[in-house]
């Protein structure tokens, strides 16, 4: 028999964790500080930032710290108590429902607390062990744990390949057909790594061939694609063709909560039958206060939106024109793609970081394959071009570094707690 305990001791850290005692505080769980925008304290030092979901820069507005001072000062984070279903239900939870679901063009919309349990809740919700669900090979963390959840069969399609999906397709109609059951398929808007668009219109075309339903995850579509911002099924033109939408306040909202969109009938069966919120208190008051004021701000300021991509396309067309590869990006989502070791990136990033002060996420082995480096980037409204120009030429200063083997040749830093620093 193997004590839980002293296996976990150890392999502790798993995959990504294994490099706390070296990344915890700066490559892993990094503190910025200050008021959020393009500019934070990074250990003391104030740096350019590109890692936050802040896409149309509603995190700071006076108006929106003005509408979430006054819901917790009138309200307080405890209002209301309790479980939708038994004692959280409020006025204001019913207005924000209703104000999402006519914006992205639904009939009706559930509020949730939490996007990651949400998403889990929602294909739970749907299904039985005789359905069949056909997904996206890169869907979100959180589709994958819904689908874990499943007790029937799942097949997955090659990410974005309409050929691979009706293939499976093909052999999910066939399997539930023999199993009376039905067919549901998964995908997302806007894939939050690379940045594409997921084909939602050829998705909905192939509806004319199969039989199936479709749930959408627009996390980072909500706000930034589409008129006014209302997803990617508008930037499409195919809201009618989503069954189920789900999307995010911790992206263009910036803020915390989630809400799923469709035909009133099914938001009901939502309501009455979603774990995740049947057991778990009420969205507290001050964050719908805040969401509502947010939301109005969207309807009423394209200009958000505009400025957003303004930015995006100044951003991305200037790495494009000085030769780096930002894949297939098609959002403000903006991977920069390298070739180098962890060793490299490590020392890569902490030039950036102490050199020229530019803060963005990196993605490295085990998360994609050795070799390869992801500079994510996400611009906001906040953003200026003097941010974007300095950030191009800082980019083109490290890859010159990385290609001429000045990385490779240096040992790693030291550790987090230790202090960094590449010269």
């Amino acid at each position: 028999m193997v004590d839980i305990f002293e296996r976990l001791e150890k392999n502790a850290g798993g995959p990504i964790g294994q490099y706390m005692a070296y990344a915890h505080g700066y490559f892993a769980f990094p503190k910025l500080e200050g008021e959020i925008g393009p500019h934070m304290l990074f250990r003391g030092k104030m740096v350019l930032n590109w890692s936050l979901n802040n896409y149309l820069g509603l995190a700071n507005l006076p108006e929106v710290r003005e509408a979430d001072a006054k819901g917790a000062a009138q309200f307080g984070m405890a209002a209301p108590m309790g479980a939708r279903m038994m004692s959280g239900q409020t006025k204001y939870h019913e207005q924000l429902e209703r104000e999402l679901a006519e914006f992205v063009g639904k009939e009706d919309a559930f509020l949730l607390n939490f996007g990651y349990q949400g998403m889990i809740s929602i294909i739970d919700c749907l299904l039985t062990p005789r359905d069949v669900v056909v997904y996206d090979a890169e869907a979100h963390a959180c589709i994958i744990d819904g689908l874990r959840l499943h007790k029937g069969k799942r097949f997955v399609f090659g990410h974005n390949d309409m050929d691979s999906l009706r293939l499976q397709l093909k052999h999910a109609t066939e399997l539930a057909e023999e199993q009376n059951g039905g067919v549901l398929v998964i995908t997302e808007g806007v894939f939050g790594m690379k940045g594409d668009l997921g084909k939602l219109d050829e998705i909905v075309a192939l509806k004319k061939e199969f039989s199936f339903r479709l749930l959408v995850d627009d996390a980072h579509g909500f706000g930034t694609m589409g008129e006014g911002g209302r997803g990617t099924a508008s930037h499409f033109g195919v809201v009618d063709g989503i069954d189920v939408l789900f999307n995010t306040f911790a992206k263009s909202m910036a803020g915390i909560g989630a809400f799923v969109s469709g035909p009133r009938w099914l938001i009901n069966l939502f309501r009455y039958n979603m774990r995740s919120q049947l057991y778990a208190k009420s969205l507290p008051m001050p964050m719908v206060i805040g969401a509502l004021k947010r939301l109005e701000l969207i309807r009423n300021h394209p200009e958000f939106q505009q400025r957003l991509w303004e930015i995006t396309r100044a951003l991305q067309g200037g790495l494009k024109e000085n030769g780096f590869n930002l894949g297939v990006t098609n959002s403000p989502v903006t991977p920069v793609f390298l070739k180098g070791g962890v060793n490299e990136a490590t020392n890569l990033v902490v030039d950036l970081r102490e050199n020229y002060k530019l803060f963005c996420s990196i993605v490295v082995y085990p998360v994609i394959p050795k070799g390869e480096i992801i500079l994510r980037v996400i611009p906001t409204a906040a953003h200026t071009l003097e941010d974007v120009n300095y950030t191009i030429d800082a980019f083109k200063a490290v890859r010159d570094r990385l290609e001429s083997g000045y990385y490779a040749n240096m040992p790693m830093p030291m550790r987090a707690d230790e202090g960094f620093s590449v010269r």
